[in-house]
């Protein structure tokens, strides 16, 4: 099974599991290549549900393009599941996010939804988050302040080139931050000026991790 099939095989999984819940009302939905495949599976049942959250303007394109219906959070009030991928994620559902920059919207729409499922292919499932470059959005005017301070936790920052978020915002990539205790360094990162988030999901890890591999889809439940 390639990494694809097994992307496919976690959205297929975090479906059922969405339908099983009750999921008939509004639904989040992240981004990225495997959020693109729950998308993908969700237009296959659309009419079992009222519409999604997209947590980035390509996952808002690509819903509608499904006929799906897509609503505004302010709208939508609390969800019941919201369904989006990972660049690295460990057993206890840490998860570093923001590899395709929408780690903010991303960040907001977990913070309102009830339930937050992650889905990987195996190969995301790390001992240690870190290996991955920890995304970090940043008002432009403060990118100069903003990556001193990263400096100064350890960090080694650089700008992504040519990028800007759907936020209006710009990225810094942070290389070699020692992240063994990822929801101290979280809370760190947002408290320095400018930061509008991190792509560390600690504090708000994810519910459920599930990861499709050579033997099936594992599922992992907080707690």
């Amino acid at each position: 099974m390639n990494t694809d099939a097994m992307k496919q095989a976690a959205a297929r999984a975090a479906l059922d599991y969405t339908l099983s819940r009750g999921g008939g009302g509004v639904v989040g939905v992240g981004s990225g290549s495997t959020a693109n495949h729950f998308i993908d599976a969700l237009a296959a049942v659309k009419g079992k549900v009222d519409g999604a959250v997209a947590s980035s303007e390509a996952s808002a394109e690509r819903l509608r393009g499904h006929g799906i219906p897509v609503v505004a959070l302010n709208q939508a009030g609390e969800l019941p599941v919201y369904v989006d991928g990972a660049d690295e994620a460990t057993r206890h559902l840490h998860l570093i996010k923001g590899g395709g920059g929408a780690l903010t919207r991303e960040k907001i729409v977990a913070a309102a939804s009830k339930v937050f499922v992650c889905i990987a292919d195996r190969g995301k499932l790390v001992g240690r988050l870190g290996n991955f470059p920890l995304a970090v959005e940043v008002i432009p005017m403060a990118q100069s302040l903003v990556a001193r301070e990263l400096v100064k936790l350890g960090g080694l920052p650089q700008l992504r080139d040519g990028f800007t978020t759907d936020n209006g915002n710009i990225i810094l990539d942070v290389r070699n931050l020692d992240l063994s205790e990822p929801a101290k360094m979280e809370s760190a990162i947002d408290h320095i000026a400018g930061v509008v988030a991190s792509g560390l999901f600690a504090r708000r890890p994810a519910d459920v991790l599930m990861l499709g591999g050579e033997g099936g889809v594992e599922t992992l439940v907080l707690g």
